[in-house]
């Protein structure tokens, strides 16, 4: 069922923010990102070859899949990790839900796509709404010295990157297919990791490394490198983006209640009014999306 998939790809997302917080006290974010990348490299690969399909990206898509190796994976990645050695999983959850506010903006600035009222709206209650939650409601002087806001505007940089490698990487992935593409990306991601890896002796941490933090490890390099692509890609080759991107509203909320279960985080009001505001301004940014495609049956996506 590709609702069931997609619904799998965002749980797994989800928790993929506690994972790291979990981890970050026992590995650096080099490290983690290292071996993240090249878990999920591994497993894709080794799904590539058991369909039959070539491995190695074509040479003419070398350039394309570094970019977005750089920018999706290792920088991307890179990012996120060091801002939950400062801030907590709850706000990077509500703050990850900024990444459509972005796309939206980016569509308008490269694509001339229309911005119409409601999406003017949702930019700025979006936006505020992400304040609320830098912020914890309280705009004091100073505020912005605190190391949680540091890590916060870590996470803020990192919708806007991940934003645009869903640009950068929209016509590789519609040409190599999205197991192929992401392989590759993943990759070389890790490539680009690897002098940094070793620069740092970061084998060395290992030995360090708790069975929880070897189990978060492995779920953040094969659950949410891996599978949950794959879920996510599946969706969306047999319903139209415009659906399955409803389910990334769950994002944030599953994120939310992981943080809690697992990590034992309090959120606070400042950060469930802020994280309500973010929610808004996507539902409002979207709603115009989302109200063509229900105007049209269901079919098969061509993302």
């Amino acid at each position: 069922m590709p609702r069931l998939a997609a619904f799998a790809a965002i749980v797994l997302w989800g928790v993929s923010f506690v994972a790291t917080k979990a981890v970050v006290g026992e590995l650096s974010p080099a490290t983690l990102v290292f071996t993240r990348a090249g878990l999920g490299t591994l497993l894709l690969a080794g799904l590539l070859r058991a369909r039959g399909r070539p491995v190695l990206p074509p040479r003419r898509a070398l350039p394309s899949l570094a970019l977005m190796g750089f920018v999706g994976v290792a920088f991307h990645q890179l990012l996120q990790a060091q801002a939950l050695t400062l801030t907590s999983a709850v706000s990077a959850g509500w703050l990850v839900g900024l990444t459509p506010l972005w796309s939206a903006l980016l569509a308008w600035g490269m694509r001339r796509e229309r911005l119409g009222a409601w999406k003017v709206l949702g930019l700025l209650v979006g936006f505020e709404g992400a304040l609320v939650v830098v912020t914890g409601g309280v705009p004091a002087p100073g505020r912005l010295a605190l190391p949680s806001t540091r890590g916060d505007l870590l996470l803020l940089a990192s919708t806007l990157n991940w934003a645009a490698y869903t640009v950068l990487g929209h016509a590789t992935i519609r040409g190599l297919g999205p197991t192929r593409a992401t392989a590759g990306a993943m990759g070389m991601g890790w490539l680009l990791l690897l002098p940094l890896f070793v620069a740092r002796g970061g084998w060395a941490e290992y030995a360090h490394l708790s069975p929880a933090g070897w189990a978060a490890v492995a779920y953040l390099g094969l659950a949410s490198s891996g599978l949950a692509y794959l879920f996510w890609y599946a969706a969306l080759e047999r319903v139209e983006a415009s659906r399955v991107a409803a389910f990334l509203y769950l994002e944030p909320l599953t994120t939310l209640g992981a943080a809690v279960l697992l990590l034992g985080e309090r959120a606070s009001a400042g950060s469930l009014a802020g994280g309500a505001l973010v929610l808004a301004g996507v539902l409002l940014v979207q709603a115009p999306d989302h109200l063509r495609a229900l105007r049209r049956p269901a079919g098969r996506s061509l993302e």
